[in-house]
């Protein structure tokens, strides 16, 4: 069985769902199943230095880049059209068993369906959160139209709607697709390896007294994240000792927002933004910080999440986030609703009770380690291509490991 996986972006600029089709395509090679990527060399505002229309490995993984388009005008840029991608699928395509499509609204996901239909190629779409109520409300009538006019019938004819999480299948199930759906979580390829003293060195690096409360939001920085709320929550209790750390990075413009939002608030001296991190820096972050918050407007799964929780650091989360489920009915964190007063009240329990939170975590870290592993998704992600390939009903098996359905 080969499969090839099609999205506009790995790059790590990218965030979560770069990441996790990566990790998710490892997980699959380490199961024997043919897998390449197709995309294109986006990088944000920039361009990945990768050669160009020739199968490369990249992370490990069999890779064929495609020049994206990159005009000065942004918007054009996201779009991420690439022509040789086309020309190459149109030429390729048949030589895969089904073609397994990941995001929406862009060109390189929409021109995959299409390909396909018309070669008649088996295939699965993940929207990656793209279908979600908050997501279709953003440039409303734009995405409305494209996707009466156009990624309707793409849908419409997948054989499979891969969703991560119920709430996001709650939502897509709304908009009445033909196709039918079915949900499996993401999860880590690798636990990161437990750093001795974690909270001592963390804050050694950030200059923070011993015993300092360490907040953490580690995210791309974008309005849909929720700091607008999270920040505005944290100054109505700076009488209260915490160090905010900021980890990630966002367009110029919106990092002065977020600044002069610090300002207003009252906690600009004891927040740090300290930028995009990864590797080592980005786990003693989480590995050493208090608490974990992402009070997003909308998360179809949240991966980011899910590092914290792995590596036991609670989390706060409002109900956008797709782990959000999770973490109130196994009590490994906090969920606030997205509301300044709300989220300040979360907070306020957290810094009063700081051993409370220490429990959730180790919870946290039990739960995730058991259910949230690319081992066993992996093995239930091939039976769903298997089906997908014979043009058959999805697997009915509901996997007891998992705490959510996985078809309907």
């Amino acid at each position: 069985m080969k499969i090839l996986h099609v999205i506009p972006s790995i790059s790590p600029a990218r965030g979560g769902t770069s990441r996790a089709v990566i990790d998710m395509v490892h997980a699959l090679l380490d199961r024997g199943i043919d897998v390449e990527i197709a995309t294109t060399n986006d990088d944000g505002d920039d361009l990945l230095d990768v050669p160009l229309g020739t199968l490369t490995l990249y992370d490990r993984i069999p890779t064929y880049f495609f020049a994206r388009f990159s005009p000065p005008l942004p918007a054009l840029r996201e779009f991420a059209f690439s022509g040789a991608f086309t020309t190459w699928l149109f030429q390729n395509i048949a030589k895969y068993d089904a073609i397994h499509v990941h995001a929406l609204f862009s060109y390189t996901s929409t021109v995959a369906m299409t390909i396909a239909r018309f070669k008649k190629i088996p295939y699965l779409t993940t929207p990656h959160g793209l279908l979600c109520e908050w997501s279709l409300e953003q440039s409303k009538q734009k995405k409305q139209t494209y996707l009466k006019l156009i990624e309707r019938a793409n849908l419409d004819r997948a054989q499979a709607i891969h969703l991560t999480c119920q709430q996001e299948q709650d939502d897509v199930l709304a908009l009445k697709f033909k196709s039918p759906t079915f949900v499996l979580p993401l999860a880590l390829t690798e636990i990161p390896a437990q750093i001795p003293d974690a909270a001592k060195l963390l804050r050694q690096n950030l200059n923070c007294p011993t015993d300092e409360p360490i907040i953490l939001f580690l995210s791309r920085l974008h309005y849909k994240k929720g700091l607008d709320y999270l920040i505005p929550a944290l100054g109505k209790l700076r009488g209260r000792r915490f160090t905010f750390v900021i980890a990630g990075s966002g367009t110029p413009a919106y990092e002065a927002e977020i600044h002069s939002l610090l300002v207003a608030s009252g906690i600009e001296e004891r927040t740090q933004m300290i930028g995009f991190v990864e590797g080592e820096q980005k786990d003693l972050l989480i590995q050493g910080a208090d608490l974990f918050a992402l009070t997003s407007h909308s998360e179809n799964f949240g991966i980011s999440v899910l590092e914290a929780l792995v590596v036991g650091t609670p989390v706060l989360v409002t109900p956008g986030v797709g782990l959000a489920t999770i973490v109130r009915d196994r009590h490994l964190g906090y969920v606030a609703e997205l509301d300044i007063e709300a989220i300040t009240q979360a907070l306020d329990r957290y810094l009063t009770d700081p051993n409370r939170a220490k429990q959730m975590g180790i919870r946290a870290r039990q739960f995730t380690i058991e259910n949230y592993n690319w081992g066993k998704i992996a093995t239930d992600l091939i039976q769903v291509y298997q089906a997908v390939v014979d043009r058959q009903p999805l697997p009915c098996s509901i996997p007891s490991e998992y705490p959510i359905p996985f078809n309907s």
